[in-house]
């Protein structure tokens, strides 16, 4: 019974959605941003091009001997300093280490995940049109209380409407009656 109850959690859980939704929104802000990088590029490139012109081939030759002069003499000076008995203990500690910087970036991608999935639920509460708590009490505060026809408080959609636009008028009736019911709290609370 644990592994149905597993299984149902698990695909019923939003979570993997909503990143979606937070991974594809955040690669667009991203992407509204390129049209300002490559103009910046443009007006860069023709200074840059002009430096690169305007180099001397010989000192980034020396510049490369000098770098790989260095690199050869580290590397000579490590395998001399390497001791056969202390190799193992130095690879086990780094085993070690290496498990617990796993173990950390874990955490970290796992806090990264919750906190692009909370940014994808966002994003599908704006593509939706949804208001937040705060948007309905302040639209209560200000709106004068409204009467809901008969037909609407019923849950039933105005005439006129057809089969495929009952659900839009049913969502319509319960955000009137959830803002009413938010103008009757806040006229018992004054």
């Amino acid at each position: 019974m644990a592994i149905a109850d597993d299984l149902k959690k698990t695909l019923t859980d939003p979570t993997p959605l909503y990143f979606a939704a937070g991974t594809a929104d955040l690669a667009v802000q991203q992407a509204k941003k390129v049209p300002g990088l490559i103009e910046q590029l443009r007006a860069e490139a023709p200074a840059r091009i002009e430096a690169v012109k305007n180099t001397d081939p010989k000192i980034v030759q020396d510049k490369a001997r000098e770098a790989q002069e260095a690199v050869t003499a580290k590397f000579a000076e490590v395998l001399t300093a390497i001791d056969p008995k202390k190799l193992g203990e130095t690879a086990q500690d780094l085993a070690l280490r290496g498990v617990g910087v796993a173990a950390e970036y874990a955490v970290r991608a796992k806090e990264t995940y919750d906190k692009v999935a909370e940014h994808g639920e966002q994003a599908v509460r704006t593509w939706r049109g949804e208001v937040s708590e705060e948007i309905v009490d302040i639209a209560v505060a200000v709106e004068p209380k409204q009467e809901q026809p008969e037909q609407e408080a019923a849950g039933e959609p105005a005439a006129g409407f057809s089969a495929d636009e009952k659900p839009a008028a049913r969502r319509t009736a319960t955000r009137k009656n959830n803002v009413k019911k938010a103008a009757v709290v806040a006229g018992d609370e004054s």
